[in-house]
């Protein structure tokens, strides 16, 4: 019988995937640290109302406290905050795949930090996901966007350093709880940024805007980050990062649907490579 934390994978890479053309809509009306200062503040506080209601342990261990905020300011804070700046430097699909170097990384630095073994399928995996990833970035370097580059590896960094973090130090505390306590450290980031740079609210939003914006909030957000750090607390940390591999297959797709963007052959060679990469993970992990 196929277990339900099987269709994890699939749900977290449709949430995250249509994410990536949900900001850039998003972006044309609100500025990047608005646009987290508020996404990640209510997400957090609508996954602290669940767990209010679900009558969850909202206290965290005092011995987690410090591995909870280098996750938040890494996982949520960093990441946010580089992905929607990337938005504004280079196309959606662009900051989407160079995001997703992300799980090379994760399984470099687990086995390096963590001494997670590597099979043979997480690095035929690994290499497949590279190539892959190599062929979708070809545009970003023939660009010579630098930030559009620069950017979006930054964030994969700090996402990996996080899982990284969350591993080694696994948080003691209900996992609704503590996703929400993540949250709130990144929108505190956020709105310090917000604060320091003098950004402020659109006069007028659009339709269009609010529904992207709440979509953000609550599916990719609150639902996804719980989704995801479930993923990582039952999976060793490259396979939680491996299985992520699809997310910017479904970004680019969804970029062409909803945002115009427009994919090239070599960019339909790399889908292909990137979608064999968590193929091979998933194959291991039912082993």
């Amino acid at each position: 019988m196929i277990r339900r934390e099987s269709f994890f994978p699939v749900l977290l890479a449709l949430l995250w995937g249509f994410n990536w053309p949900a900001i850039k809509i998003v972006l044309q009306e609100f500025p990047p640290f608005v646009l987290r200062g508020i996404g990640l503040g209510s997400a957090s506080l609508l996954l602290l109302a669940v767990a209010l209601m679900l009558r969850r342990r909202l206290r965290v261990e005092r011995a987690s406290l410090l591995p909870l905020l280098v996750a938040g300011t890494l996982n949520i804070a960093a990441f946010n905050i580089f992905t929607a700046f990337a938005q504004l430097s280079t196309t959606t699909s662009q900051a989407a795949i160079l995001t997703y170097t992300m799980p090379i990384w994760s399984v470099v630095l687990a086995a390096l930090i963590l001494r997670e073994p590597i099979g043979r399928e997480k690095v035929m995996a690994v290499i497949i996901g590279a190539i892959g990833i190599g062929l979708l970035a070809i545009p970003v370097f023939k660009s010579g966007q630098t930030l559009g580059i620069i950017l979006p590896i930054l964030a994969a960094l700090a996402w990996a350093l996080g899982t990284i973090v969350l591993k080694k130090w696994p948080l003691k505390g209900d996992p609704i709880a503590t996703t929400a306590y993540q949250l709130m450290i990144g929108a505190a980031i956020s709105l310090t940024g917000l604060a320091i740079s003098g950004e402020a609210l659109p006069p007028a939003v659009s339709a269009k805007v609010a529904g992207a914006f709440l979509f953000h909030i609550v599916c990719a957000t609150a639902g996804a980050y719980l989704l995801w750090f479930t993923i990582l607390s039952r999976n060793a940390a490259s396979t939680s990062a491996l299985l992520s591999f699809a997310v910017p297959v479904v970004g680019v797709l969804s970029a062409m649907l909803l945002v115009g963007d427009r994919p090239s052959l070599t960019d339909i060679a790399g889908f292909a490579a990137i979608l064999a990469a968590p193929a091979l993970v998933l194959r291991s992990s039912l082993k």
